[in-house]
């Protein structure tokens, strides 16, 4: 992978041990319960090939568990984040998986609440940074390094038009932009990464806008 500047070597401000295990681990936690939108009630964790057999010792555990509470990479609660969830009543089950995957550092989050859920598939690529591949069943590459949004929408003339002329409105510039659909005419997904984080008040917007389902966000 090309690096940008040393911090993409040596990694963010963190808790370690590791900023792929521990570091990387908290992004894609916090980036789930960014998507779900809320503090989830329960968490079904699936660890691949290095996360599975390290987790443990590398803090993976406490990691994931410190991003699905909203913890940034350096929070001094980050130790204590399992003891935390239970506190708050977030119930965590984490399972070391055996199916094949790209990237050794693989996590499959499901989480939800009494009335939703989400899955999400994250790798941890080194030095804190994330890639999330896939979100509810649509493949897609979403670096969380830039402020995103993701709409769930249907596959119609004009739901990407809606979209767009909304952030255009607000003067909000589209840095990289990919639409994924299951089938011709059913649910899609449109990912934008964005050059600013976006208010609350521009998403409120897009929610009610033609043939749009739901909107979610990742600030960076």
């Amino acid at each position: 992978m090309k690096y940008h500047s040393v911090f993409d070597i040596i990694g963010p401000v963190m808790i370690g041990p590791s900023s792929s295990h521990t570091a990387g681990a908290t992004r894609i936690g916090k980036a789930a319960r960014n998507l779900f939108g809320q503090e989830p009630k329960w968490a079904h964790i699936h660890l691949y090939e290095s996360f599975a057999k390290t987790y443990k010792g590398h803090g993976t555990d406490f990691a994931l568990a410190g991003g699905l509470l909203g913890f940034e990479t350096d929070d001094p609660r980050m130790n204590q984040a399992l003891e935390i969830a239970k506190e708050r009543n977030l119930d965590i089950e984490f399972i070391e998986d055996s199916a094949g995957v790209d990237h050794p550092n693989t996590a499959r989050l499901i989480i939800g609440d009494d009335t939703d859920q989400i899955e999400l598939v994250g790798i941890s690529i080194g030095g804190g940074k994330i890639e999330i591949t896939e979100l509810n069943g649509f493949e897609l590459r979403l670096s969380g390094n830039h402020p995103a949004i993701l709409i769930m929408h249907n596959d119609r003339f004009g739901a990407i038009a809606s979209v767009t002329k909304i952030l255009a409105k607000h003067e909000i510039n589209i840095g990289h932009m990919e639409v994924n659909r299951k089938d011709v005419g059913k649910e899609a997904l449109m990912v934008i990464e964005v050059d600013q984080n976006v208010d609350d008040n521009v998403l409120k917007e897009m929610e009610i806008a033609d043939h749009i389902d739901q909107v979610a966000k990742i600030v960076s």
